[in-house]
């Protein structure tokens, strides 16, 4: 019914930069807040920053002045554009979206923390 597809992870040297995205995809008419948040193994998944559907944004501390997130409403899509990359980024980054609403048939059904499947992110010294 939705999906939320990641791209734009790779292998860059350190203070290299690069731009996820995602797109969610399904006959959707609402998303609410979306984010990025990313995960190492034998780590908790942690949030790197969240923009409401208003364009409010919150990030983490480590990414500050550092990663921009945006979004496109029209295209349900949302964006992580890092720079300055460091070793310490290297992680799995994994798109979420807290509420979208989309049509199931003729009736509007609701999904709750929706998340992708993940982008590998690697960054090298």
């Amino acid at each position: 019914q939705v999906q939320l597809v990641e791209s734009g992870g790779g292998l860059v040297q350190a203070g290299g930069s690069l731009r996820l995205s995602c797109a969610a995809s399904g006959r959707i008419f609402s998303i609410d807040g979306m984010g990025w948040y990313r995960q190492v193994p034998g780590k908790q998944r942690e949030l790197v920053a969240v923009i409401t559907s208003g364009g409010r944004t919150n990030y983490a501390d480590f990414v500050k002045g550092r990663f921009t997130i945006s979004r496109d409403n029209a295209k349900n899509t949302v964006f992580l554009q890092m720079s300055s990359l460091k070793p310490e980024d290297t992680a799995v980054y994994f798109c979420n979206a807290d509420k979208i609403g989309y049509y199931q048939l003729s009736r509007r059904e609701y999904v709750y923390g929706y998340w992708g499947q993940g982008t590998q992110v690697t960054v090298s010294s």
